[in-house]
């Protein structure tokens, strides 16, 4: 007969294991499930931000860029998914295992419980337990006998609750199992459909490559000066910042060339409550989603040429007004021949930099509040598209805005 403590003990041991193990799974499981649920709802929203444009005239280029993006995203959803439904394998097999080892440990109580409600029955009587104890030969003896009766008693007791427990505890692991099974499947389903929908992306991507080598001139001229006046505009920035790095600098009576704010304390205090708010900063439009990432990017026409982007652009709705991410005063505002309107805003030694406006509602020196609107976003009815730029520095540095920007 396995004694119940130890039994317990052997149960406790293996179930916290298992527990610290199914724990880990479900924190693992969360992370990437919030991660899908990001991308399906850049997709909508990119969906009702673009696609319901569809109708309206777009240049070939603009359509590989959308196709890209959906792609890109799809090919994510359908690696998380499968990341989810490897995990949940593991979680079941790791279920299943349990739930054999419990049936297991239930079986064995329940016949060491009926071996012991036959040792019982046979002496249940109360004359029995009273002669058991007048036939001591002495008085620690009756002491140790009347101790052994209360011990068993007990042992009766655990022995029924240990039962109740386990059965308790399989049936839980049961409900569970069933769940992971049908989450796992719904799962399985929305990879298929993601898979058919992306090998139609795939497709209709084909058709547009197969139209834009057919005329690889036009394409790539469109392309290069589109890059062209990025880059001018990129200069331009940096310069602008260069200038008033050196004109704050030289205003505090500090003469530096090392790229860098000399900071009063209330700047020191507005540049640290920025640098705190990295990734919880408010997107600059009301509605977006990143259509053009931040840093390297192969061409779209030559898969050999890579640009180096500095700032990110953010697919908009028309007239999207664009708002601070953050407090602080407008440095600069850029106007470029034959370009859209850019508006720099100091935080600090930090600056955010908003680009391709149609309209600019600040000027230069303003104090601007989180939040305010500044201008508005410019719509390219060639293209057939609303792109705001957006880039972050901190002094000459230029740094990633994605990674600053609260998860949609």
């Amino acid at each position: 007969m396995m004694n119940v403590k130890r039994l317990n003990r052997i149960f406790l041991l293996g179930f916290l294991l298992f527990s610290i193990s199914l724990i880990a799974q479900s924190d693992k499981q969360k992370k990437l499930e919030a991660q899908r649920q990001q991308i399906l709802r850049e997709m909508k929203q990119f969906k009702a931000l673009l696609f319901d444009k569809e109708k309206e005239e777009k240049s070939e280029i603009t359509l590989i860029e959308d196709l890209n993006y959906r792609i890109s995203k799809r090919e994510n959803l359908i690696r998380i998914t499968n990341q989810q439904a490897n995990l949940l394998t593991r979680e079941i097999n790791a279920n299943e295992n349990e739930i054999a080892s419990l049936k297991h440990q239930l079986k064995e109580l329940k016949d060491d419980y009926a071996a012991m409600v036959v040792k019982s029955y046979k002496s249940k009587s109360e004359q029995s337990r009273v002669m058991f104890l007048l036939s001591s030969s002495n008085f620690k003896q009756a002491y140790k006998r009347l101790q052994y009766i209360r011990q068993y008693t007990k042992y009766q007791k655990e022995q029924g609750e240990a039962i109740k427990a386990k059965t308790k505890e399989l049936e839980t692991l049961n409900t569970q199992l069933s769940k992971q099974k049908e989450d796992k499947q719904k799962l399985i389903e929305d990879n298929r459909i993601a898979k058919r929908q992306l090998e139609k992306e795939r497709k209709e991507r084909e058709v547009l490559m197969t139209s834009i080598k057919a005329d690889m001139s036009k394409f790539a001229a469109q392309i290069k000066k589109k890059k062209q006046e990025a880059d001018r505009l990129d200069r331009e920035i940096n310069r602008l910042i260069r200038e008033a790095i050196a004109a704050s600098n030289r205003k505090a009576g500090k003469k530096t060339s090392t790229g860098k704010f000399v900071l009063t304390p209330e700047a020191k205090r507005l540049a640290s409550n920025f640098e705190a708010n990295k990734g919880k900063l408010g997107w600059p439009v009301s509605r977006g989603v990143i259509k053009g990432k931040f840093g390297k990017r192969r061409s779209l026409t030559d898969a050999s040429v890579t640009n180096n982007y500095k700032s990110i652009q953010i697919a908009t709705e028309t007239n999207a007004e664009v708002r601070a991410v953050f407090r602080g005063e407008v440095s600069e505002i850029l106007i470029v021949k034959n370009g859209n309107p850019a508006v720099l805003i100091r935080h600090g030694n930090y600056l955010t930099i908003y680009m391709n406006l149609s309209k600019v509602y600040v000027k230069k020196g303003d104090k601007i509040s989180t939040g305010q609107v500044i201008g508005q976003v410019f719509t390219n009815k060639i293209r057939g598209e609303t792109l705001l730029g957006f880039r972050i520095n901190k002094n000459s540095q230029v740094l990633n805005p994605e990674s600053w920007l609260v998860k949609n």
